[in-house]
């Protein structure tokens, strides 16, 4: 593994020894690659994913997973997303996780978007 990644691991291991997701509030987890994004709501109690979302579900047409749009776009999108989803399970507030990653560019469009959306961190 190289030094990026094992960074960003501990970062994420720091990071997630403090927040733990409900069934109540579950817990909104990122994953950033260089061409997509996904996030998902995780009930860390009950250890189960109540819902996912990735950029590739908002592609539209023949070509489901179109990259229409910059990372940045295509992140906003899948937090209104996720929001939309969220609201029809009734929830309304999540604790964010990053994931390890900075909390700015497509991140922090994610969480813009879900903020948008309806969703409370």
């Amino acid at each position: 593994m190289g030094l990026k990644q094992e960074k960003r691991d501990r970062r994420h291991k720091r990071v997630r020894s403090r927040i733990r997701g409900t069934s109540t509030r579950p817990r909104l987890s990122v994953f950033r690659s260089n061409r997509h994004i996904a996030a998902q709501l995780i009930d860390d109690e009950a250890g189960r994913t109540l819902l996912s979302v990735s950029d590739m579900d908002i592609g539209t047409g023949k070509k489901k997973n179109s990259q229409s749009g910059s990372l940045y776009v295509r992140a906003e999108k899948v937090g209104t997303l996720l929001a939309e989803k969220a609201q029809k399970l009734s929830m309304a507030s999540v604790v964010f996780d990053r994931g390890g990653y900075a909390y700015h560019g497509a991140v922090k469009a994610l969480a813009d978007g879900a903020r948008k959306g309806g969703l409370q961190f």
